[in-house]
This record gives C-alpha cells, sequence and structure tokens, in this order.
C-alpha cells in the first residue's frame, strides 16, 4: 500500500512539473512545438517509458488514409487565394448581405461561412479571406479594431462547419466517423454565423455604421 501511494504522489508530482514546465517555456517565448515536446520528454522520462515507443506512436499516429485530407485542406486554401477565388467570395458574399445595415460587416461572416466549407481552417480564413475583408472595412469607415474582431470571430467558424481540420483529427484518434462529425458540425456553424450577424446588426445601429 505504501508502495502504491509514493508511486501515486511521484506520478502527481511528475504532472505538475510537467504543467509547470510548459507554462515557464511558453512565458520564455519558446516555440510551441518544443514547449510541448520538451514536457513530454521529462513525462516520459519521470515515468520510466521506454522513449523507444516515440518514433512507433508517431508513425502510427500518421498511417492513416483520413489525415491525408488535412494537407489538401491546405493545399486548397492556398490555391483559392493564389487564384483570386476569395476575391469573387467576397463579391458574392457582398451582393448577398451587402445592403443589410453593417455592410461589409455582415459580408464579412457569411464569406468566412461559405469559406469554411471550402478551407476547414480557422487560420487560413483569416489569412486570406480576412486580409481582404479588414482592407475593405477600413477603407469604407469601420473601425480598424472593429474589422479584426469580427474578422477573428468569423474565422473561428472554420472548423466548425464542415470539412473540418481538427474533426478530421478527432474522428481519427477517437476512432470515430468523420462523416458523423461533419454531419453535426452544419446546424452549430450556421448558428455560430446567424448570431454574429446579428451581433454585427446591433453595434452598426449603436455606432452607425454603413451598408455598402
Amino acid at each position: 500500500m505504501l508502495d502504491s501511494l509514493l508511486a501515486a504522489i511521484s506520478l502527481t508530482t511528475i504532472q505538475w512539473l510537467f504543467g509547470a514546465s510548459f507554462l515557464v517555456l511558453l512565458v520564455l517565448r519558446v516555440p510551441v512545438a518544443f514547449a510541448m515536446a520538451m514536457p513530454s520528454l521529462i513525462y516520459l522520462i519521470g515515468t520510466n517509458t521506454p522513449l523507444t515507443v516515440i518514433p512507433h506512436i508517431m508513425t502510427t499516429a500518421f498511417d492513416s488514409f483520413v489525415i491525408i485530407a488535412i494537407p489538401m485542406f491546405m493545399l486548397a486554401g492556398a490555391l483559392m487565394n493564389s487564384g483570386g477565388i476569395t476575391d469573387r467570395l467576397f463579391d458574392f458574399a457582398n451582393k448577398l448581405v451587402g445592403h443589410i445595415r453593417g455592410g461589409l460587416a455582415q459580408v464579412n461572416v457569411v464569406g468566412s461561412m461559405i469559406f469554411a466549407g471550402m478551407s476547414g481552417s480557422a487560420v487560413a480564413d483569416a489569412a486570406g479571406l480576412g486580409q481582404l475583408e479588414i482592407k475593405a472595412m477600413i477603407k469604407e469607415g469601420f473601425k480598424p479594431e472593429f474589422a479584426a474582431a469580427v474578422s477573428a470571430a468569423s474565422a473561428t467558424i472554420g472548423p466548425i462547419i464542415p470539412p473540418s481540420i481538427p474533426l478530421v483529427i478527432y474522428g481519427t484518434t477517437a476512432n470515430v466517423s468523420v462523416g458523423a462529425l461533419f454531419l453535426g458540425g452544419i446546424v452549430p456553424g450556421v448558428l455560430m454565423g446567424l448570431f454574429l450577424m446579428g451581433a454585427c446588426y446591433l453595434i452598426a445601429l449603436r455606432h452607425d455604421f454603413p451598408r455598402h
């Protein structure tokens, strides 16, 4: 019983060291990949886990056909940005909702909802369509901080509406149907967009933001 108690205490100590070292590395501005890898190495050494399992786990984790979808999503986003599809997408969203109070803020949200069904990544949305939207909103007379806030908030719809990179990763690691996850993400993603459009409308009324 004493041995099991000591083992539990030591394991708890190792977990605390894991979390503390991760936070310290982040504060020291160490890249996130190394800030996660170094505490993990400490944890494996502290629990007497053979380090030979690391390459085995890494290779088996990525030995999945579904994981191939992730670089393909990134490639699709890069091709759309370089091919001018984001400009056309912005114009299409502008014709749909640009006349509503808030104008380009509404266009920002709708454009992100459409782009979410193409890229599956919040970063791709913010980096690609977001740059175009922020410039257009500032030129239209919106405050820069409001334009950046709307672009950042609407980009979070990207991982919700399918296809979604986080849902692919979760479905692969948890052995859950990716198709079912995609079906489950449609309604929440659309609701996020609609409520965000409502918030933009109320803020536009308060600050008298223009229609486009």
